[in-house]
């Protein structure tokens, strides 16, 4: 007698419970909103701000588990080192070409001529704050930006949610766990796996309430600077936007194709954190669900401890690229004439003031007045150019960089021999399904 067994079908859960409709549906509320009622809605920022505070609240201590565990639990130390390495080599690479990139494109499309700015005639005051910012910048140079990532104590770190000073604690404290061993690294690595559950429980309650931050991220900047004022600056906002468009599916997505995986798969895939991070400009908003979604798609999680982190101070792809392409803007703009001596120092500077991007009050604009200081025959007054359509930039930015680093994690991680190809396509190919709400 044969029995013949029979799979139940899986229940699909109703559209308006999934995290990327809710966070579509407040998107477009928040544009009307902005629209209709715009005094409304700019006070509707507080619960961006909230949102932001409450993932803020967490990251750190994620990031400290995260890679602790994942340090301790490789075994090999000298592999960790080699990860290290490997991203870093990664980053160096992307980062130039994303450079090249802004600048071949503001070349060939030339978005900047035309304007005829007269320098003198534009208001320095709107850049006082920045330019005191960037000088700050320029004059610390490189050893204090080094010097910056150690903490003045381990509390300290933690408490200004510096993600940089965290994770150099968290090396030397993993690194050090690893060769204490024995039962009493056991017990502080069971501990710190408990806690990192956890936390990534909280995160899961703390990401159902991202729609409300979408809603009040949107509807402010739409009842602040209304739709119409995209039309002023229009061809530098497009041309960064076909920019990253053709970095992230050209560059990005063969780097993918060479680990065997589909960049449209992996967008896909990260829907929902990327939806949120174009509504609030900010990557940091994302960062305990993507270290999730990664390892559960198959990267080893000492890897998405190291190369996640790292890469939000190391490897901003879509930042380089505007930082390049405003920069030859500003030129056209004012119609400055640049050599090439001028170019490769414009590629030379922007390769390191590129680094400190990220955690600086209002970073693209601090960092690219950094760069117009150091190039001189660009006025730095140019920088005022740009300010208006900073924000919506600024959108696209935040969602590039993100897209780089995943992309970076997973291609370290294929490098390493760490990416688990077969769950990975699984994952991706919607076969096995991932709820970072779940905790």
């Amino acid at each position: 007698m044969t029995t013949i067994t029979t799979t139940a079908p899986v229940a699909r859960k109703p559209l308006y419970t999934s995290l990327f409709v809710q966070v579509l549906a407040a998107l477009i509320l928040g544009i009307v909103l902005g629209m209709a009622v715009p005094d409304f809605a700019v006070n509707l920022k507080v619960f961006s701000d909230a949102f932001l505070k409450l993932i803020s609240m967490i990251v750190a201590p994620i990031v400290f588990c995260v890679v602790v565990h994942g340090i301790a639990g490789a075994g090999d130390l000298k592999k960790v080192g080699r990860v290290g390495v490997k991203a870093l080599v990664y980053f160096e690479t992307m980062t130039t070409v994303a450079l090249i990139v802004g600048l071949l494109l503001a070349y060939l499309f030339g978005p900047g001529h035309g304007m005829n700015i007269d320098p003198s005639t534009l208001d320095a005051k709107a850049l006082n704050t920045h330019a005191e910012n960037a000088h700050k910048l320029a004059g610390a140079g490189v050893g204090s930006f080094l010097l910056n990532i150690i903490p003045t104590t381990s509390f300290d770190a933690l408490s200004r949610n510096d993600v940089l000073q965290v994770l150099f604690f968290a090396i030397i404290f993993g690194v050090s766990l690893a060769l204490v061993g024995g039962e009493k690294g056991e017990k502080i690595t069971s501990l710190i796996d408990a806690v990192s559950t956890v936390l990534f429980r909280a995160m899961g309650l703390i990401v159902r309430v991202a729609p409300l931050g979408v809603l009040g991220a949107v509807a402010y900047t739409v009842g602040q600077y209304g739709v119409g004022s995209l039309k002023q600056l229009v061809s530098l906002v497009a041309l960064f936007y076909v920019s990253l468009a053709i970095f992230v599916l050209g560059v990005l997505g063969g780097v993918m194709a060479l680990a065997g995986l589909n960049i449209l798969k992996f967008i896909s895939y990260l829907r929902e954190e990327l939806m949120i991070v174009l509504a609030t400009a900010s990557s940091d908003a994302v960062l305990p669900q993507i270290m999730r979604k990664l390892t559960r798609m198959g990267v080893k999680d000492s890897v998405v401890g190291l190369v996640i982190p790292t890469g939000y101070s190391f490897n901003l792809d879509a930042f380089s690229i505007y930082l390049t392409l405003a920069v030859v803007f500003i030129a056209q703009a004012t119609n400055t004439p640049l050599s090439f001596g001028d170019l490769l120092l414009v590629l030379g500077v922007s390769l390191i003031t590129s680094k400190g991007a990220h955690g600086v009050p209002g970073s693209a604009i601090v960092i690219l007045a950094a760069t117009l200081n150091a190039v001189p025959s660009i006025p730095a007054i140019g920088l005022v150019l740009v300010l208006s359509v900073d924000w919506f930039i600024g959108m696209a930015r935040a969602l590039g960089n993100l897209i780089g680093n995943c992309v970076a994690t997973v291609v370290v991680a294929a490098w390493e021999g760490d990416l688990d190809r077969d769950k990975a396509r699984h994952v991706l190919d919607g076969e096995e399904l991932v709820d970072v709400t779940a905790g």
